[in-house]
């Protein structure tokens, strides 16, 4: 390259080149450029890391026009740069905008190279591009010109791209159709040659990873302790997770499944290349099934600061442990004599909707990570627990189903809603939110059904399906049926005594080879396992969970080389919930409340996905519809559900974290049918209060408890002087400083609530507080309130802050005492959940 010429056409010589040079040399950058890429950002990071090193200014106005530029390139560039950029859009929207110029000068030289290249990678290195160098000195007017343009359209027709705006135009954006096409089978790692030639991959974040990486740090920063990131299968949550961790030392990464375990290994190898990794070969030889322990002499430690803790491998002094829950769960490993409570700095938990679960609420309760981040693609559970609770409700990130496929991330499906009248569901048995399993399988086990499900899927052809059972028998049946009309076709399940039953990676390989056509499956492939080749999804079951429905759609919209689309076949009858299904496929998470919609838009639905109803269905589904239960039923058949589910009598935390989020939202407003405004009186309705709740109704104690769960709260200051006189469950009727104090400070330190005061100005500073200004806010605001708007429970008595002593009578009653903790965990939670959703 001939660095005298001024011209660079992109023939023999390439635009980086030159700019690279000058940016090492340059005190101050500008930027203007059309559209942003990912690959450009990436191609100059390590550049601009020296500009930030430098602390060198650097400014960049570019264009949204048409959505060209990539969301994750702006995020990159603020991650890199920090402060140090200004980065802007062009905001003239009557006029097009295809500036594109580097603007490079210190003291009194300067350069402007100016043409074709916008700021990606083959604009940069491999295309035809043409592009001109000004010097300042030998053209000093046209450098001043181009310079004072730049100058007016940065200050004048631009808009700040802060973490706002960014978050903004990241939702509401949608892949281009100009590339739609491009990178589709791009991996997550590109390569670089050493000067030996030799091939090495470097693992790298990409698309939405970059974007929640940005969110992850920046809630940290903020004092979050605990983050959700939602995000449809197919984004690389796990590698996301590997990449989020490279700022802590010690790692755990807890699932469910022994393979998901296996998979994250792979992703933290190729990523934590820091903890000088080795392969473990053992499990290279081992089947996907992971079901048998490995004898722990076939494993080699040595060189690892990587191990797992499954089965009779139990690694308790390694750097990242890959854990699964059924082992690390249980009480006997939870101690010091395995772990310490702060063993681990960052906590992973895949496939977080299971997190509600007891074994995983026992590591969860049990470590102190300095962060926990929980992955999931789906966080509605069946049986409606709160997952957002678990994390304080601070979703971080969040890529729905919907978001993956309009951004390119994931092919578009074609839904087929086919009308199934071979069975009547009336006559299945329907208890409990459930149809009875025997009778069901004993429905959906018939040869005229089978045969609607044979045509169907001959009339869209596939070469790869999956099809969802209900149950081993009905997946036997579904596999013979199929053989017998030349499809081949096997049942994959726990154990191995069906005529047709394959094991999972066997199973695999042959519909890979295409060996088989047809993989009829129980509850085997609805999560941590991605097929990039299956061309077509048939629901062969009545759709009850959100979570599993969105699960085994997702198992078939990966990329794959010459796939454009899913078919998805699914046969609905007149079953329980039918109604769901056209909200279940616009691919949003329950708390959009999209399900509380009359009709769907064809704007409600991902891009380029076609969704075709029978028009019988149509009909059922509107009759459902209309046939809506009491209100006041919903909450009881509620109440009595997550009993049953808990195995005791649901407290009011229990009832709230685990109530459907669409029956929540319908209550909380309407005081009268409310429970958790009078939970005591709801218990009484239901024939539930102990002999010990029935002593304080229609006295002052359950007057109290009324209060707390009634009295407003803009702020959470109330919730810690509550907690002074609760005193660990050993109720006292009045409190002085020094137990306030104690009670704030340590409310304050912990998560949510540290987050809350970091946020106020007249707050931000409370970790270097002393006790005088914990007690200061105290006194100011919520006990005063108290004294005055409450005082028939409060009041003053010199430095002692007092409760009314009619309250001493009940402290001796355990259910009082229970019944205030429960009504303060209560109003904490809730606090939080409506702060959430009203972001």
């Amino acid at each position: 390259m001939n660095l005298n010429i001024n011209c660079i056409t992109g023939h023999n010589d390439h635009l980086y080149k030159r700019i690279q040079q000058s940016i090492h040399t340059a005190s101050s950058i500008d930027i203007i450029v059309s559209f942003l890429m990912e690959s450009g950002v990436k191609l100059i990071q390590k550049d601009l890391e020296i500009i930030k090193n430098k602390n060198i200014p650097i400014r960049i106005l570019t264009g949204n026009y048409l959505n060209i530029t990539q969301p994750s390139a702006l995020y990159l560039i603020k991650d890199i740069l920090g402060d140090n950029v200004d980065l802007r859009f062009y905001n003239d929207t009557k006029r097009s905008f295809h500036a594109k110029a580097y603007i490079f000068e210190k003291e009194n030289e300067g350069e402007i190279f100016i043409g074709s290249s916008n700021l990606s990678r083959s604009a940069l290195t491999s295309g035809i591009e043409w592009n001109y160098r000004i010097d300042k000195k030998a053209n000093h007017d046209d450098f001043k010109y181009f310079k004072d343009v730049f100058e007016d359209l940065f200050h004048n027709e631009s808009i700040i791209v802060n973490d706002i705006e960014l978050e903004k135009y990241s939702k509401t954006w949608k892949k281009p159709k100009i590339y739609a096409n491009i990178n589709n089978d791009k991996e997550d790692i590109n390569y670089v040659y050493e000067e030996n030639n030799k091939v090495t991959s470097i693992f790298e974040p990409r698309e939405a990873q970059i974007e929640a990486l940005y969110e992850l740090k920046k809630t940290r920063l903020d004092g979050n302790d605990k983050g959700l990131v939602v995000a449809a299968t197919g984004i690389g949550k796990t590698y996301l997770a590997a990449f989020d961790s490279r700022e802590f030392n010690r790692v755990l990464f807890v699932a469910h499944r022994e393979e998901i375990l296996k998979q994250a290994y792979d992703s933290f190898k190729n990523v934590r290349t820091d903890k000088c990794i080795n392969d473990i070969e053992v499990y290279d030889k081992v089947a996907d099934n992971i079901e048998n322990s490995l004898p722990s002499n076939t494993y080699n430690e040595d060189g690892y600061n990587m191990g797992f803790f499954m089965n009779s491998i139990k690694d308790n002094d390694k750097d990242i442990i890959f854990a699964s829950v059924q082992s690390l769960g249980k009480k006997e490993y939870l101690n010091e004599k395995y772990f310490s409570k702060d063993y681990f700095d960052y906590i992973v938990v895949d496939e977080f909707y299971h997190a509600v679960s007891k074994n995983y609420q026992n590591i969860i309760n049990y470590f102190e990570p300095k962060f926990m981040l929980g992955l999931t693609a789906t966080p509605d559970r069946l049986d409606n627990k709160d997952v957002f609770s678990v994390c304080n409700y601070n979703t971080v990130y969040e890529a729905t189903l919907k978001t993956a496929i309009d951004k390119g991330f994931l092919v578009p499906f074609r839904y087929y809603g086919i009308y199934d009248d071979s069975i009547d569901y009336n006559d299945v048995e329907y208890k409990n939110g459930k149809y009875n399993d025997k009778e069901l399988e004993k429905a959906l086990s018939i040869n005229n059904r089978a045969n609607l499900i044979l045509n169907h899927y001959k009339k869209y052809k596939s070469s790869r399906a999956l099809g969802f059972c209900t149950s081993k028998s009905h997946a036997e049946f579904m596999a013979k049926y199929f053989n017998e009309n030349g499809i081949p076709s096997c049942a994959v399940y726990s154990g191995s005594d069906g005529a047709y039953n394959e094991e999972r990676s066997i199973a695999l390989n042959k519909l890979r080879k295409e060996e088989i056509n047809v993989i009829f499956s129980v509850d085997m492939f609805n999560e941590g396992l991605d097929v990039k080749s299956i061309d077509m999804v048939m629901f062969l079951r009545p759709t009850e969970s959100p979570t599993i429905f969105l699960q085994q759609l997702g198992r078939g919209l990966r990329k794959d080389k010459n796939k454009k689309y899913l078919n998805v076949l699914d046969f609905i009858g007149n079953y329980k919930k039918a109604n769901l299904v056209p909200y279940l496929l616009t691919g949003e998470s329950k708390t959009k409340e999209s399900s509380l919609k009359s009709y769907l838009q064809e704007e409600d639905y991902p891009e380029d996905c076609i969704i075709d109803f029978d028009f019988r269905l149509r009909d059922i589904f509107e009759r459902m519809r209309k046939e809506s239960q009491k209100i006041e039923d919903m909450i009881k058949e509620e109440f009595y559900n997550i009993k049953r589910d808990l195995g005791h009598r649901p407290s009011r935390l229990e009832l709230f974290t685990y109530m459907d989020d669409d029956l929540y939202n319908n209550i909380k407003k309407k005081a009268k049918i409310n429970p958790f405004r009078d939970y005591i009186s709801f218990l009484e309705k239901l024939n539930e209060l102990n002999e010990y709740e029935k002593i304080i109704t229609d006295t002052i104690a359950y007057d109290f408890i009324k209060f707390i769960e009634n009295t407003s709260m803009s702020k959470t200051y109330k919730l810690p002087v509550l907690l002074a006189f609760y005193n660990n469950s050993n109720m006292k009727l009045k409190v002085d400083d020094e137990d306030l104090y104690k009670s704030f400070k340590d409310f304050y330190s912990k998560g949510s609530n540290k987050v809350d005061m970091l946020k106020d100005k007249s707050t931000s500073k409370f970790e270097t507080w002393e006790k005088k200004q914990y007690v200061n806010l105290a006194r100011k605001n919520p006990i005063h309130f108290l004294c005055k708007s409450s005082s028939e429970f409060f009041y003053l008595d010199g430095d002692y802050v007092c409760l009314n002593e009619e309250l001493g009578k009940y402290l001796d009653n355990e259910s009082f005492i229970k019944n205030i903790k429960d009504a303060i965990d209560f109003r904490t939670k809730e606090y939080y959940k409506n702060r959430f959703k009203n972001k």
